[in-house]
């Protein structure tokens, strides 16, 4: 009887893994520790709205694709790893928007996000990938449809604890997300060119348009600041590879961010964010249709050089010029 061929390791899906896990237990410590106010059914609700979501677009997907949906041949194992981007974008929704006792705008936002990895795609090494981030494209479209929902305040992630826990929580995440990053997503230039334009930015703006600097820098202590910084931007679906694209990518989100703030725009990290991931996505295209462009005119050269040389008059053996 032979044996099942182990698979190769693939760090995306360990990375991924690792989110829904990290984040489901912050979930958790969150309902019954920390002091999360959303209803404790409407996580429940996200995640069932996102899986039927993702399960319902793939088979479409794979039907007009004619190929086998990812979900099927690889047992429980490759069910549930197929689960984990859709766990992870609807806990995200529930955990960062506050829409007071209204279900419907999480349940929108669950629905853009999972929803915009079909419609926005683009080029990538030859297959179309989506480009905006799923969990911050869903917080963005929800905040533009219903004005009145808010980001979840700050002291939603700490109410219940005390300063030391308070302190503790941001060390915690601060270090399983580096760890993370640093070993299987490899967006640490990212982190660093992020980190670097938006502590810039607030230097900048405190010097010519009155910020006050200490404040606009306090805002890289928070646990709000430190879970976007190491779960969300750095998104290894939706960001490059390469340590100049990290570099640019992470320093555009830090200078969209100081523009965005700078005309009076709130929730300027999400915003930030769609932005950069929005001008990457145009520029994909761009490059991919200019490089078909030129694959076009070499075949055309080609041809044209082809029928020239086969309409040229023979030269005969002996003859003389």
């Amino acid at each position: 009887m032979t044996k099942k061929p182990k698979r190769p390791f693939d760090p995306r899906i360990t990375a991924l893994k690792r989110f829904a896990i990290s984040i489901t237990i912050f979930n958790i410590f969150g309902y019954t520790v920390l002091g999360f106010e959303q209803p404790w059914l409407w996580p429940l609700m996200a995640l069932a709205v996102g899986y039927s979501l993702e399960i319902a677009l793939e088979v479409i997907g794979a039907r007009v694709e004619d190929r086998q949906p990812r979900f099927l041949g690889d047992g429980v194992r490759g069910f549930v790893e197929f689960l984990f981007p859709a766990h992870i974008t609807s806990l995200a929704v529930n955990m960062l928007l506050y829409a007071n006792d209204q279900p419907w705008p999480v349940i929108f936002g669950v629905v853009v996000g999972i929803s915009g990895k079909w419609l926005l795609r683009a080029p990538v090494r030859g297959k179309l990938k989506h480009y905006m981030n799923p969990s911050n494209l869903g917080i963005t479209a929800a905040l533009l449809a219903f004005p009145w929902v808010n980001v979840a305040p700050p002291y939603h992630f700490s109410e219940d604890v005390d300063t030391f826990w308070d302190i503790g929580i941001v060390f915690v995440i601060l270090i399983s997300g580096t760890i993370l990053n640093a070993m299987l997503t490899k967006r640490m230039w990212l982190i660093g060119a992020w980190l670097s334009v938006f502590a810039l930015q607030a230097v900048v703006r405190g010097v010519f348009f009155d910020t006050a600097i200490a404040s606009a820098l306090a805002i890289m202590t928070g646990i709000a600041f430190v879970l976007f910084t190491n779960y969300m931007v750095t998104d290894p679906g939706t960001t490059p590879m390469s340590r100049n694209g990290q570099i640019a990518f992470g320093a555009g989100v830090g200078a969209a961010y100081g523009l965005w703030t700078g005309l009076s725009v709130v929730y300027g990290l999400f915003f930030a964010l769609v932005t950069v991931c929005a001008v990457r996505g145009i520029s994909l295209w761009i490059i991919h249709l200019a490089e078909k462009r030129r694959a076009a005119e070499r075949t055309t050269a080609r041809i044209d050089a082809t029928e020239l040389a086969s309409k040229s008059p023979p030269v005969l053996e002996g003859a003389k010029v």
